[in-house]
């Protein structure tokens, strides 16, 4: 029997690394020991009290039961604080924080609460693929923005505005950029702001690296009257060491939450509180805890530079977060062309900029989660390669 996928999945490729760690896997099983710099997952544990506070909670035997849809209320007064703390960003716990299991779950409500065929959505480009996957899912239209390196990876808006935005209903954005590094700054998020609210669009800006390698976190949110235009998503994940834990939190306005529930409650039924009370410990920890995380990440993008001068890459050092961005030498036609001649060589998987979008065909990826004492295997079997 020969049953055909939904009209929303024909179009719809499986996630690049989900494809890629299948046949990187293949590879290991036949001896090869390929050395993974591609995939952003932290290998660092979370704080030790993070850890202690999921293992007492997950003991009591009140701890298991179905939780509310919107999240414990300690949850959410940890995540107005946080904002508050690092963000200088004043919420109401109760009506503007929704608890999201991973911020990626957050990018699928956003699309499947809004869109619908006929609407238009601006990506970035290069960007998160996940976002015109979502887009696509809803049965919307995806339209790309060039995101160029004279530039500095930001959108050209004068330039968008010459183009008919009648039916653009969502722009989606991200700084920390993801995959370029670049860092926003408070005169961009408000001339975004001021792009959307003039062009009736909702601003979806996607925050997960901003205290990565960077010392001044910037949210969206601090520009006046933001929660009026945008909506912002966030995780513990890269920030926390907790990509597994899959806790995220979506901040709108209380009509916005109200909205984005009428989907989500018909999705799941709610995150294991444990979870909710150890993230929560997590988003309480001090300054400390982040600066402790990127002397680690220092050390190690120096490394990755070195792997970058290795292979004739030009890169920025003012990018931040969780990667290295680069461009390839002359001499290769592409990311994907350099990263499989070093893949075949050197057994060391790296990311081509490529699936990020077409403006990323000339550039690569490397992540910064492995230690240096794998960097330094990577370097060498660069060196040796033929």
């Amino acid at each position: 029997m020969q049953i055909e996928v939904a009209k929303r999945l024909q179009q719809t490729e499986e996630y690049y690394f989900s494809k890629k760690l299948r046949e990187i896997d293949q590879l290991n099983k036949a001896g090869a020991q390929i050395i993974n710099l591609g995939i952003g997952s932290p290998d660092l544990p979370p704080h030790p009290e993070v850890i202690k506070v999921l293992s007492e909670q997950a003991n009591l035997p009140t701890a298991h039961g179905y939780q509310n849809y919107k999240g414990s209320p300690i949850l959410r007064q940890a995540m107005a604080d946080w904002y508050a703390k690092y963000y200088r960003v004043s919420l109401d716990a109760n009506s503007e924080i929704l608890p999201l299991i991973g911020s990626k779950e957050g990018i699928v409500h956003i699309c499947m609460t809004y869109l619908q065929e006929g609407d238009e959505v601006l990506i970035p480009n290069p960007g998160y693929p996940a976002y015109a996957s979502a887009v696509r899912l809803s049965g919307a239209t995806s339209i790309p923005y060039a995101l160029l390196e004279e530039n500095n990876w930001f959108p050209d808006l004068e330039e968008l505005e010459k183009s008919d935005l009648s039916k653009v209903k969502i722009m989606w954005i991200n700084y920390p950029h993801m995959p370029t590094g670049t860092l926003a700054t408070k005169e961009f998020f408000e001339k975004v702001i001021d792009f959307g609210r003039r062009n009736n669009i909702l601003i979806c800006h996607d925050n997960p690296y901003s205290f990565i390698l960077n010392e001044h976190p910037l949210s969206i949110l601090e520009v006046e009257g933001a929660l009026d235009v945008a909506i912002e998503l966030n995780s513990l994940s890269k920030s926390s060491n907790m990509a597994g834990w899959r806790i995220g939190m979506l901040i709108a306005n209380e009509a916005r939450i109200s909205e984005i529930l009428r989907f989500k409650t018909n999705m799941d039924s709610g995150m294991f509180l444990p979870l909710q009370l150890a993230a929560a410990k997590a988003l309480s920890l001090d300054s400390s805890w982040y600066k402790q995380l990127n002397e680690v990440y220092g050390k190690r993008r120096n490394k990755v530079y070195e792997i970058m001068d290795l292979l004739n890459c030009d890169y920025s050092t003012e990018q931040v977060g969780l990667f290295v961005w680069a461009k390839i030498p002359s001499n290769f036609a592409s990311g994907y062309e350099l990263i499989d001649s070093v893949l075949d060589k050197a057994r060391v998987f790296i990311t081509p900029g490529g699936i990020f979008g077409d403006a990323g065909n000339n550039f690569i990826r490397i992540s910064l989660c492995a230690s240096e004492d794998v960097l330094d295997q990577a370097m060498e079997r660069i060196k040796k390669r033929r």
